[in-house]
């Protein structure tokens, strides 16, 4: 069974200084995990530099462009530490290079970060990266057109460096199944990151079952546990995880808790135990 957690279960201790990539890597191996699943906010270095980006209007695919000599040691600094642990790099969940922006330049220069995120994650030898589709809830057809046409380009760059790119049930028109499901059938080579919280609230059921055939990565959400080591909140994790399984999933089970009561390294322990007693 392959067990990663994505680094946002780490966030808080991130913020608080108290945990950076390297220590995020050393606490997977401690946890029991296979693979490594980075939020872009723990590459705290690469991450800024995407603040640098203003696309010029050449329209270049090539993500190295956007990679300083600096960056370039930073990812090789990475590699070597996961190599060190012995585990590969799976999903790197991007924020800030979603698809859709009504304004040309803002879509630009977030196709210039997605562009950006592929090169590091096929250095770094990652299999997937997480980009979001952007947009509002309401899924116009002049919206879906622009994210069809963004991820279609994405997924082309992708492919040359071997690299799957994912859309996750996370916000905007994402939090709608229907949505979801539209695009993962109209766009050739899609993937899809199967969260088991980030859906509109009243449509939380429906979405897990309705997309969980499509999933290719997961993150499975935690909040608070009991002694015996049972999921107490509304969540329902246990039932997510009966969903995923009777669908038939067989790729990595991954953690994204977060605890009500801060404890962010018991949280990801007590998810992946949960994981293995009723997903195993």
């Amino acid at each position: 069974m392959d067990i990663s957690i994505c680094s946002y279960s780490f966030h808080r201790l991130l913020a608080a200084r108290q945990q950076d990539v390297f220590q995020y890597i050393d606490a997977c191996k401690r946890l029991g995990c296979t693979q490594l699943d980075p939020w872009n906010g723990h590459l705290t270095e690469l991450r800024n530099g995407d603040d640098t980006i203003h696309d010029d209007g050449t329209g270049t695919r090539d993500g190295s462009r956007y990679l300083s000599s600096g960056d370039a040691k930073y990812i090789e600094q990475l590699k070597q530490a996961a190599d060190r642990v012995g585990l590969p790099f799976g999903c790197i969940a991007v924020d800030g290079a979603h698809i859709y922006e009504a304004d040309v330049q803002k879509r630009r220069d977030n196709r210039s970060r997605a562009y950006r995120w592929m090169e590091v994650a096929a250095r770094l030898g990652a299999k997937q990266v997480r980009i979001d589709s952007g947009g509002s809830e309401e899924l116009t057809d002049d919206a879906f057109a622009i994210i069809k046409e963004g991820f279609g380009d994405v997924i082309a760059v992708g492919r040359r460096g071997g690299v799957e790119v994912l859309v996750e049930n996370h916000w905007g028109p994402t939090k709608i199944p229907d949505n979801v499901e539209k695009m993962l059938k109209h766009i050739p080579g899609l993937g899809f990151l199967w969260d088991s919280h980030n859906w509109k609230r009243e449509l939380r059921d429906q979405g897990r079952v309705k997309c969980a055939r499509y999933a290719r990565c997961t993150h499975l959400k935690s909040f608070a546990f009991d002694a015996e080591g049972n999921e107490t909140s509304d969540e329902e994790a246990a039932g997510a995880l009966r969903t995923l399984k009777q669908s038939g999933y067989r790729g990595c089970w991954g953690v994204e808790s977060v605890p009500d009561d801060g404890d962010e390294l018991t949280a990801a322990a007590n998810t992946i135990a949960l994981i293995k007693r009723v997903a195993g």
